[in-house]
């Protein structure tokens, strides 16, 4: 699997440890503020019978919280089954085992590891994967209604702190890295695919992207590249 990292890399940064202390947090205190504005807009846009693909979903949160404000179904694909233990206990405690899904695999290689969704969520997600635009690019092709997606901001503090991140990665072994796409470019993706995006959010830490679909899909550009 290619993408943000290989699974071993993936693991190691995003292993079990990270996995269970995510679950806790979210038992003891609920969705942080960014996950609560993902949710937000959702559930804006009517999560009556909606159903959901997360692409790096982690332990599950926002999809249980999805479910419990109607939608009907999540799918979460992820690269490494490092969350699979803590995300099925939680689906387990919120009676949602039945409807929440859990795939491996990496979209923008291979768009048939899910199929289209109401609305695609990449929380936390864009920063971890060096092909931006193919990313993008897969998660609008598979949202039938629109894309949520977070995002640190491309400034001089963001860039440096994620540098020296990768910096401390490399010196410790580890292959995953972090990057700071230029938003305009994340921008350009969707509106080729047919969603017009909105800024839900400037934070400076994270900013929160949305989009919804304005084109039929049948009428964007298969290249999923913005013009040059």
């Amino acid at each position: 699997m290619a993408g943000c990292c290989d699974a071993r890399g993936c693991d190691r940064v995003f292993g079990p440890r990270f996995a269970h202390h995510v679950a806790k947090r979210y038992r003891k205190r609920g969705l942080d503020r960014p996950s609560r504005r993902v949710v937000d807009w959702l559930v804006a846009q009517g999560m009556a019978g909606a159903s959901i693909l997360e692409i790096g979903g982690g332990v599950g949160e926002i999809q249980l919280e999805l479910l419990r404000r109607g939608a009907a179904r999540t799918t979460n694909l992820e690269l490494s089954p490092a969350y699979d233990v803590e995300a099925q206990a939680l689906a387990a405690e919120a009676g949602a085992t039945g409807r929440m899904v859990r795939r491996l695999g990496d979209i923008a290689v291979d768009g048939s590891v899910a199929e289209p969704h109401d609305f695609v969520v990449l929380h936390r997600v864009v920063c971890c994967y060096p092909d931006v635009e193919r990313l993008v690019a897969a998660a609008a092709d598979h949202a039938r209604r629109g894309v949520i997606l977070t995002h640190p901001p491309r400034n001089v503090a963001s860039r440096v702190g994620l540098a020296l991140g990768n910096v401390g990665a490399r010196l410790t072994g580890r292959e995953y890295r972090a990057y700071a796409h230029p938003p305009r470019i994340i921008e350009a993706v969707l509106r080729l695919h047919g969603l017009e995006p909105v800024r839900v959010h400037r934070g400076p830490v994270w900013q929160v992207l949305a989009a919804t679909r304005t084109v039929d899909r049948a009428a964007t550009s298969p290249a999923g590249r913005p013009p040059s």
